[in-house]
């Protein structure tokens, strides 16, 4: 299987995230549309399934690298990560990627000559991607990923803020909280609560104890 060059330039960047500022969300993001094979096309030239229909869509895979990538099979050697979410837009502007994203890729409009769907432009958007092979920053505890989730831990910062860090101590910070339940509002949390973090979301506050 040929592997496909990245459509024009594309940038990507891991956000980096703290816990009174993390984007919340429920659980993982259904396919997002994508344009199916042109009626057109014959056996012997359609697109694969899941490779090359929409730039990086869902189920599909991205090389190694944040700054620099390309597309490539999900089964290729060079396959680094999977999209579990795509969407247009911004982040900001844009619904929450899915709570175990282990990174996020930003992807620039461009206008080339030629791209993957025949109309002459890639849409601004971001892909929400999963690592295919371990470690997973994106798992309650992993110590990063695009939001903190239930099961993430948090370490304090001077200013008073605080920041995702791994229950486990292999990080760089030790913990300070851990996030065990995600409510409504503060007074659904338990007695326990130390701290309060802000998640967004259907369940925008997160409820964390020390540890």
């Amino acid at each position: 299987m040929q592997v496909r060059s990245s459509v024009g330039a594309v940038c990507a960047l891991v956000i980096a995230l703290t816990g009174c500022q993390s984007a919340s969300g429920g659980g993982g993001a259904g396919k997002d549309g994508r344009l199916g094979e042109r009626a057109s096309a014959s056996p012997a030239t359609a697109r694969p399934s899941g490779y090359g229909a929409v730039f990086l869509g869902v189920d599909e895979c991205s090389s190694f690298g944040r700054t620099s990538f390309t597309e490539v099979p999900c089964t290729s050697e060079r396959a680094a990560a999977r999209v579990v979410a795509r969407h247009d837009g911004t982040m900001k502007s844009g619904p929450p990627c899915p709570g175990t994203t282990d990174f996020v890729l930003h992807i620039s409009e461009q206008r080339p000559s030629s791209d993957e769907d025949g109309d002459g432009a890639v849409p601004r958007g971001y892909a929400c991607m999963r690592n295919l092979q371990p470690p997973h920053p994106g798992d309650p505890g992993g110590g990063g990923g695009p939001r903190t989730i239930v099961g993430d831990c948090v370490y304090r910062l001077d200013d008073g803020k605080v920041r995702e860090t791994a229950c486990d101590g292999d990080g760089k910070h030790a913990p300070d909280f851990k996030v065990t339940k995600a409510v409504d509002a503060r007074s659904e949390c338990p007695a326990s609560t130390a701290l309060y973090i802000r998640l967004g979301g259907e369940r925008p506050v997160g409820c964390a104890r020390p540890v």
